[in-house]
């Protein structure tokens, strides 16, 4: 691209509208507009003083301006591009409710005592590098220059760089287990003959074509022979792999 503004208009929309929000959240309890504390998951600020919004808002947050914030917006325009872009091309809606099955999944885990953190933001954007690693096992990564590996095992490599330097893993292995169970039940489970018990649902579906949200999937015409198939599963298989 050309320019930055090129770059960020040419992003799909599930991933730019994403980022962008992270970013204005950050930026705005860095410029001191809210305190972080009133958007944090707090059960008991949701279930006793109904301040549902904690639900939504700790999505959003990623922590303050650094470099580890930094490195999450990367996350973002990298494996969600890719992945949007890729896999979910012309699959905007089951993209969507991913993202949706993700944070909803992470919030219930956040229930389960020692699971429990006040942002999870962090933990869905590596729910989207879980996925991707699936969707793309053989891309080789090359980790701050010091270390390359297959995609594979790109998660566990990020999660013992975080025990490394640091930082709580509990974000991360939130993150690895909702990926994880969205794989198991959209690819894994169907491909061992089971049920795909994880559809796009019908109100997704008409939420992104009501906004018009992202390219429209193409309608191929059928003929009367051909049996009916769903589009509105999560993974049909992939007969590529995409080289870093």
């Amino acid at each position: 691209m050309s320019s930055p503004g090129e770059f960020y208009k040419s992003l799909p929309p599930i991933s730019k509208a994403y980022g962008t929000l992270c970013f204005l959240a950050t930026l705005g309890a860095q410029l001191q507009l809210y305190d972080k504390r009133s958007i944090a998951l707090d059960y008991g600020s949701i279930f006793y003083d109904y301040q549902v919004w904690r639900l939504i808002t700790n999505l959003f947050f990623l922590g303050g301006f650094s470099i580890n914030f930094g490195i999450r917006l990367l996350m973002i325009a990298r494996y969600g591009v890719q992945l949007e872009k890729g896999p979910f091309d012309r699959r905007t809606a089951d993209f969507l409710w991913m993202m949706i099955f993700g944070a909803l999944t992470l919030l219930v885990l956040s229930l389960i005592p020692g699971f429990w953190t006040p942002f999870l933001g962090v933990s869905l954007v590596f729910m989207l590098v879980y996925v991707w690693s699936r969707e793309f096992p053989n891309a080789i990564i090359n980790i701050y220059g010091l270390v390359t590996l297959k995609a594979f095992y790109l998660p566990w490599a990020m999660l013992a760089l975080d025990v490394i330097f640091g930082s709580g893993i509990m974000p991360d292995l939130l993150g690895i287990i909702a990926g994880h169970l969205y794989y198991f039940l959209t690819v894994l489970h169907p491909l061992a003959g089971g049920k795909n018990v994880l559809k796009t649902p019908i109100w997704v579906n008409r939420l992104v074509a009501r906004w018009r949200i992202g390219a429209q999937p193409i309608v191929r015409a059928r003929t009367q022979a051909e049996p009916e198939r769903s589009t509105s599963g999560a993974f049909r298989g992939r007969s590529y792999r995409l080289s870093d």
